[in-house]
This record gives structure tokens, sequence and C-alpha cells, in this order.
């Protein structure tokens, strides 16, 4: 990170902007998705009711400063992101399965009937607009498609099996 990169204040940076900028830079590292909303409206009650149902599912949520969070995203190769960061934003930033983060965010804001919005998101290194962020948090968890590829698998051979077994099941001689 260039010192050229942080927000000035007289000419210098500040310590403080350079340790929000490198705080938010490993958040964006170490997040497998991350979910930006418009947080406009919501009390301060409702902000850590979030917090707290959100941190239950190991995801951060943190209101971020967009000159800032554009510097972080950027160092980070997160650059398609930084014309995101305008008005008021918090980003909801997942550390385990990717639809998690999405679903947690999105079944608030239905739940609680919240002016909130989903303004987009990355996962990985791809970014996604609103509508992308609900087609994740449609996704079922890792565990459940595990289990459809392996019932996907198994049924063909289930299928040969009670062939096989029922009657008149025994391959013919010719």
């Amino acid at each position: 990170m260039g010192r050229t990169a942080i927000i000035r204040r007289n000419g210098m940076p500040t310590e403080k902007k350079e340790q929000q900028v490198a705080d938010l830079q490993d958040t964006f590292s170490r997040a497998q998705v991350g979910i930006l909303t418009d947080y406009r409206g919501l009390t301060m009650a409702e902000m850590s009711v979030l917090r707290r149902k959100l941190r239950e599912a190991n995801i951060e949520y943190k209101v971020v400063k967009n000159s800032l969070a554009r510097i972080a995203a950027k160092n980070t190769g997160r650059e398609a992101l930084t014309d995101k960061f305008v008005g008021p934003v918090a980003v909801a930033f997942g550390f385990g399965e990717p639809p998690e983060a999405a679903r947690a965010v999105v079944d608030y804001i239905k739940a609680s009937k919240s002016i909130m919005t989903v303004k987009a998101g990355f996962f990985g290194d791809v970014v996604l607009e609103a509508a992308g962020v609900e087609q994740l948090a449609k996704l079922p968890s890792r565990e459940v498609l595990i289990a459809q590829v392996i019932g996907g698998i198994q049924a063909p051979i289930s299928g040969l099996v009670n062939v096989l077994a029922g009657p008149g099941g025994a391959i013919p001689e010719v």
C-alpha cells in the first residue's frame, strides 16, 4: 500500500486512515463474499439487531468510509467494486460459505421489512449486482449440494440393481 493512495490531510496521510485502510484490506482479503448494502433509514437498534444476527453466522458488518473502502478494494484486486461505494454503504463480510452471508442479509431485509437495500456484492473475484446477490442467497448449502450430487450418482445405480433383482432380472443366456 503506497502512501500516495491514502486520503491526505494537509498533504500527509493520517495514521488513523492508514490503519483503517489496512484493516479493510485485511477484511477484504479474508472474506469469501461481501454484500454491499445501503443502510440508510435503519435505527441504531435495528443496526444492532442486524449485527448480532450476522455475527452469529460468522459475518462482519461494517459501515465503511467510501474513499477508504475504494482504496482497500483496489489494493486487494477488487477494482470493479470501487464504483459501488457511493452514498451510505455498509459491507457484510462473510468468511464461511458464500451463500450463507447473502442469505443472512437478504433474509433480514425480508423478515424485518427493512428499507435497507442490497447495492452489490462480491464472491471471490466476481462482482455481483443486487440481483446476483439474490441468486447467491437462493443457492443451497454445500452439504445439500453434495447430497444432491451423490443422490444423482446413486439413482441410476439403484435403478440398475432393482431391475436386475426384480422378477426375470436374470440376464437371459443366448
